[in-house]
C-alpha cells in the first residue's frame, strides 16, 4: 500500500484487516502518530476503550464521517451511539455486498 495515497482522518472509517478484528468496520477517533490510531465501532470497542492499532494493519476506506469528525473536533469527544450510527450509514450506503454482521474471518488469502 502506498503510504501517501492518503493519510488517515479523524472520524474516517476503516477496515481491519490484521489481528483478531480482522474484517471488522471500525472508525478513527484518534490519531497517536504516523504509525498508530485509536480505533472504535461504539460496540464491542467504546469511545472510552478505543483500539490502538497500527495504521498498517488497517485498510483506509473514502468515507468520512462529518458527525464524529465535528463532534470530536469541536467537543474532544464522541457518543458511541454516533459511532454506531456512522458506521451503520457507511455499511449501508457502501458496502452493499456485505450484509452488516458478516464475517470476514473464514477468508484465507495466498500470496
Amino acid at each position: 500500500m502506498n503510504e501517501t495515497e492518503s493519510s488517515p482522518r479523524i472520524g474516517q472509517v476503516v477496515r481491519i484487516v490484521q489481528g483478531r478484528e480482522a474484517g471488522q468496520y471500525a472508525l478513527i477517533i484518534g490519531l497517536l502518530d504516523e504509525r498508530f490510531a485509536l480505533l472504535a465501532d461504539g460496540e464491542k470497542r467504546k469511545y472510552d476503550r478505543p483500539k490502538k492499532k497500527n495504521l498498517q494493519h488497517v485498510e483506509l476506506m473514502d468515507f468520512v464521517s462529518p458527525e464524529v469528525q465535528n463532534s470530536l473536533l469541536e467537543t474532544g469527544r464522541v457518543t458511541n451511539g454516533k459511532i454506531r450510527f456512522a458506521l451503520t450509514k457507511f455499511l449501508n450506503e457502501v458496502v452493499t455486498d456485505l450484509k452488516k454482521g458478516d464475517q470476514l474471518d473464514g477468508e484465507r488469502r495466498c500470496n
